[in-house]
């Protein structure tokens, strides 16, 4: 297979990046419009130049000179009626043509003191002004009114001749003049079409541009955008398989490995999930297995062990009663070790299958108001609380979604075992304070009893385990396990207060409202409960 090559120019091309393309592209349309704004600019600069040109120059200086060959018409005809009649008010019109000729004279030679040729043509207009004036105006005029100037009469073929003379060049001035506006005439329309055809190629290289642009950003920008998102979006509908195709710049290539990497990521760890799933189904089939095998323990214990076990203890009871004294003395510490024996059993059997109830049989969650709770218990355990002579206060408790029979169990187990491992000669004092933290209620059952050394303070939450023998306190060793599993069932946590030194402090939490989570560990912790 023949692999070609791309050219270094196309290779270079393709590390381009989004804002490298937009910067280069807005660098040239710039450099476009600039262009075609200076030549509009010089159109309009031009068109605006000869129009002022035509408008202020050429125009006045060809009606000015007019003006000036009428004012020139009004001294010939004041001269030459003056010189006939001799009458003074021939000369008004003369002496007012003089004046207007100084006036014309000035404003044409600033008119055209930027055009070198047509001020040689006034020169030539003023020069011939001034033959006919020394020869025939002046003399004239200066001669004695009253009478006919006989240098009128004698030089009139001269004068006529002079004037005439001094009308062709006025004629000659004009002509040029007029072929100067003319030409400043057909300058300003080529140059009004010039700037309309510069302008519509302005407009027209915007709209191009416009078109380029646009089409540029949807092949560069929107368009692979598009095509991520399309592809991203077959990811997020469940199509994790699906690849990001790399496409546009070098930046959205980038975007598109770094997307392409995040999705391979979550296939593996959807993988992973997948399998932890089975996993986790497995387990979950063999929690049911554990928990059916734990009914039917549940059953066996609460039926078929109860039964011979009753028989045990029954037997050996009788056997107690009828032939008690009529053996030895230690024929009758074998009948006691036996009948000891078989009721620690049945308390143990007992406790067991209360333990394994808890989250199982008692789970009807409801508002309970623990204040009620407490007064059932304390009257169930009236009995201890007399012979013990306990002191128990309290604080006010809250009303919580809970279990009310495992709130009953959990009360009774902690007052319960403030006041059997109370201090021998003291009044157990029992104080239980509740406050709220959150969307929990932190509870404390303080008492002034015996105490719980700091290194067996996880040890007592584990079932059976007991730090002192049956000799010194009674019980199963399963009190404080069972009040952990019903916390812990009702999403809170329980542990022993090791700053509190003069008796026991058993801190527990209880959330306001059981959570999914706290039921789900519960459900693990009965399958992984021996």
């Amino acid at each position: 297979m023949t692999v070609v090559e791309k050219p270094p120019h196309a290779r270079e091309l393709s590390r381009w990046t989004t804002r490298r393309w937009l910067r280069v592209g807005l660098t040239v349309a710039m450099s476009v419009l600039v262009l075609l704004g200076a030549t509009g600019a010089w159109a309009l600069g031009r068109t605006a130049a000869i129009s002022d040109n035509l408008v202020d120059v050429k125009s006045p200086a060809l009606m000015t000179s007019i003006r000036l060959e009428s004012a020139l018409l009004n001294q010939e005809t004041g001269i030459r009626g003056y010189g006939l009649t001799g009458t003074p008010d021939f000369l008004d019109p003369y002496r007012q043509g003089l004046s207007q000729q100084k006036v014309y004279t000035k404003k044409l030679s600033d008119l055209l003191r930027d055009n070198p040729a047509r001020l040689r043509d006034l020169k030539v207009v003023e020069d011939s002004i001034e033959t006919w004036q020394a020869q025939i105006a002046r003399p004239v005029a200066a001669s004695p009114s009253g009478k006919p100037s006989l240098l009128a009469t004698e030089n009139a073929d001269k004068g006529r001749t002079a004037f005439d003379a001094t009308r062709a060049a006025m004629a000659t001035q004009q002509e040029r003049l007029r072929a100067e506006r003319a030409s400043a005439r057909a300058d300003l329309s080529a140059t009004m079409r010039l700037r309309n055809w510069i302008f519509t190629a302005i407009a027209a290289v915007i709209m191009a541009l416009a078109v380029i642009v646009s089409e540029a950003l949807r092949r560069g920008v929107t368009g692979p955008l598009e095509r991520i998102g399309a592809d991203a979006r077959t990811i997020t509908e469940g199509d994790f398989r699906h690849p990001i195709t790399q496409t546009g710049p070098a930046d959205l290539r980038q975007l598109s490995d770094e997307i392409e990497a995040m999705r391979r990521r979550l296939l593996r760890a959807l993988d992973f999930s997948e399998e932890a799933r089975l996993r986790l189904d497995e387990q979950s089939a063999d929690l049911k297995r554990s928990n059916a095998e734990l009914e039917q323990f549940a059953y066996v214990a609460s039926h078929d062990l109860q039964e011979p076990l009753r028989k045990v203890s029954s037997f050996t009871q009788l056997l107690q009663r009828r032939y008690g004294g009529q053996l030895d003395e230690r024929a009758d510490q074998y009948i006691d070790f036996a009948v000891d024996g078989a009721n620690r059993m049945q308390a143990l059997i007992n406790d067991l299958l209360e333990f394994s109830r808890v989250g199982r049989v008692h789970n009807t969650h409801q508002s309970v108001d623990l204040n009620t709770v407490m007064k059932r218990t304390l009257t169930a355990i009236s009995v201890s609380i007399e012979e013990s002579g306990a002191v128990i206060t309290r604080d006010e408790l809250p009303t919580l979604v809970a279990d009310s029979t495992q709130m009953g169990m959990l009360w009774q187990n902690l007052i319960g075992n403030a006041i059997k491992f109370r201090r021998p000669g003291e009044t157990p004092v029992i104080h239980i304070s509740a406050e709220q933290d959150g969307d929990f209620w932190r509870f404390a059952v303080t008492d002034n009893g015996i105490g719980i050394a700091p290194e067996y303070a996880e040890k007592v939450f584990v079932i059976f385990q007991r730090l002192h023998t049956k000799d010194h306190y009674k019980g199963s060793g399963i009190g404080l396990a069972m009040c952990k599993k019903i916390v812990e069932f009702h999403g809170g946590t329980i542990a022993v207060d090791l700053t509190h030194t003069e008796g026991t402090r058993i801190v527990f939490t209880l959330a306001s409202r059981p959570t999914e989570s706290g039921e789900s560990e519960d459900l693990i912790a009965q399958a992984a409960t021996p």
